[in-house]
C-alpha cells in the first residue's frame, strides 16, 4: 500500500507525458479519435453506440441489448460460432461486446499483422451476425442460469431493489440483464431488429490507440463500419424522477450478514458542479483507505471490511450512492455512522487538508488509468460521449485544481440531504425498522 501511495504522489509531482489526440475522418466520413503508440505493433479499437443500452430496451424485452452483446460474436457471415472463435483465437484477436444502461459497447485488440483479418471479423459481427438457433439456445440458458443465481444473491437483490425504489417504473429501474421472464421471451427476430435499427453511423463513437497512422486508419474505419446505416432508430428515454424520499427498506434473507445499499440524487456529468462533487465524494467515501466512511466504519470501529460511495452520473437520472456489508447485529450502528458522516459533510464540508489530499490523489492516480492501449481507447470514447474535448487528458488536472473549499461545501449542501438518503438492507438486520414495504423485483 505504501508503495502504491508513493507511486501516486510521484506521478502527481511529475509532468504527465503529453498525449496527442488526433481527429481522424475516414474517406467515407466516419470519425474516430486516435492516439498513436508505436512502442508495440498493436491496434486497439473501442467504440460505442449511444442510446442503445438496457434502458432503451422495448417494454417487456428487458435484457435485449445484453443478450445481443453476448451473441453477435457467436457466428457471423459464413462463420458459425466455432469457426468464428477459432479464427479469432488462432490469430490472438480479441473481440468483445457489452451493454450498459445507456450504451452498447464493443472492443477489438489485434496484432498489426492480423489487423485486416480482425477488422473483417468485427465488420461481420456488426453487420451480419447469424443468431443461429443452437447458439441462441446455449447463450440464453447461460443468461437464465445467471439470473437464477442472482435471485438468491444478496448483493444483486439489494442493488435491484434500490434502483427500483428510487426509479420506480422508469427504465433505469430495471436491470440491464433483464429478468427470467423477459429473457425467455426475446426472439431471434427481436435481435435482428435490434442490430438493424440501433447500430448506425450517427450514434457511433470510436477511440483508437496503437501503432497505426491516420492514413491507415481511415480506410479501416470504412471497412469495419462503412456498411452500417447512416442513422439509427432512437428509443427515447424520459428524464427520471428520482425518489430519494429517505425510506428504509428491508428484504428478509436468512444470512449472518446484511448487505446495505444507500444513496440519493446525484449530479450529471455535464453539470458545472460535477468536479466539486467528484472531489467531495473522494473525501466522503470514494477514496478507499483515505475516505471518511472507511476511517469511521472500518478503521475506527471495525464494523465492516469495506464501505464506499460513488457518483453515477447517468444522463437522465444521476446518483450518488454507496454500500456496506456487515454482521446483522452491526447494521444499525454502521448505518448510524454513515448517516452521521453524510450529515457532517453536508454541514461542514471537507477540511483544507482533505481537499488538498484529494486533489493530489485524483490528479496523481489518473495516469494509472491510461496504462494500456485499451484503457486509453476507452477513455477516448468516454471523452467523446461526454463532450469533454480532445484536450481533456491534458486539461483534467486544471478542472480538479480549480475546485475550491467553498465549491465543495456548496455542493455538499446541494447533494447530501441526510433525510433523503434511501436505504435498502438485505438480510436479517437487528435494530432496523423499515419505513415502507420493499418494492417487488422480478428474478
Amino acid at each position: 500500500i505504501c508503495g502504491i501511495v508513493l507511486a501516486i504522489f510521484w506521478l502527481a509531482l511529475t509532468p504527465a507525458r503529453a498525449v496527442e489526440v488526433e481527429r481522424v475522418v475516414s474517406p467515407g466520413g466516419i470519425e474516430a479519435w486516435l492516439v498513436r503508440d508505436h512502442s508495440v505493433p498493436i491496434t486497439a479499437i473501442e467504440f460505442s453506440f449511444s442510446g442503445t443500452g438496457g434502458a432503451h430496451d422495448p417494454a417487456g424485452k428487458a435484457g435485449l441489448a445484453d443478450m445481443v452483446s453476448s451473441l453477435i460474436d457467436e457466428g457471423a457471415g459464413d462463420l458459425d460460432s466455432q469457426a468464428f472463435h477459432r479464427k479469432a483465437e488462432d490469430m490472438s484477436i480479441r473481440i468483445s461486446f457489452s451493454a450498459g444502461m445507456e450504451t452498447f459497447r464493443g472492443s477489438l485488440k489485434t496484432l498489426n499483422r492480423h489487423r485486416d483479418e480482425a477488422a473483417e471479423l468485427l465488420r461481420l459481427s456488426l453487420t451480419a451476425p447469424r443468431f443461429d438457433p443452437d447458439a441462441v439456445a446455449r447463450i440464453r440458458q447461460q443468461i437464465l442460469v445467471g439470473l437464477q443465481q442472482q435471485s438468491t444473491d444478496p448483493d444483486s437483490i439489494a442493488r435491484k431493489v434500490w434502483r427500483r425504489a428510487v426509479f420506480a417504473d422508469h427504465p433505469y429501474g430495471r436491470p440491464v440483464g433483464g429478468t427470467v421472464e423477459s429473457v425467455a421471451g426475446i426472439t431471434i427476430d427481436d435481435m435482428n431488429a435490434f442490430v438493424a435499427s440501433r447500430f448506425a453511423r450517427d450514434n457511433l463513437i470510436i477511440g483508437v490507440v496503437g501503432d497505426v497512422t491516420a492514413d491507415t486508419l481511415g480506410p479501416m474505419l470504412d471497412n469495419i463500419f462503412g456498411a452500417l446505416p447512416a442513422t439509427h432508430s432512437p428509443a427515447p428515454v424520459a428524464e427520471a424522477v428520482i425518489g430519494s424520499g429517505g425510506e428504509t427498506y428491508v428484504v428478509e434473507m436468512d444470512n449472518p450478514q446484511s448487505v446495505v445499499v444507500f444513496g440519493q440524487e446525484g449530479v450529471a456529468r455535464d453539470d458545472p458542479d460535477y468536479y466539486p462533487a467528484y472531489v467531495m465524494n473522494y473525501v466522503l467515501g470514494g477514496g478507499g483507505f483515505a475516505s471518511r466512511l472507511y476511517h469511521e466504519v472500518r478503521e475506527k470501529r471495525g464494523l465492516a471490511y469495506s464501505v464506499y460511495s460513488y457518483l453515477n452520473p447517468t444522463r437522465r437520472g444521476a446518483l450518488i450512492s454507496g454500500g456496506v456489508a456487515t454482521r446483522n447485529d452491526q447494521v444499525a450502528t454502521s448505518l448510524s455512522v454513515i448517516r452521521d458522516e453524510w450529515q457532517r459533510m453536508f454541514a461542514e464540508g471537507p477540511t483544507e487538508a482533505e481537499l488538498a489530499n484529494a486533489k493530489t490523489f485524483l490528479n496523481g492516480s489518473f495516469p494509472l488509468r491510461l496504462s494500456s492501449t485499451s484503457s486509453i481507447a476507452r477513455t477516448l470514447v468516454s471523452m467523446q460521449y461526454h463532450n469533454l474535448g480532445r484536450d481533456y487528458i491534458e486539461r483534467r488536472a486544471e478542472f480538479i485544481d480549480a475546485v475550491t473549499l467553498d465549491d465543495v461545501r456548496r455542493v455538499a449542501r446541494r447533494l447530501l440531504v441526510p433525510e433523503k438518503l434511501t436505504v435498502v438492507v438485505v438480510g436479517k438486520p437487528q435494530g432496523i425498522t423499515p419505513t415502507s414495504a420493499a418494492p417487488e423485483i422480478k428474478s
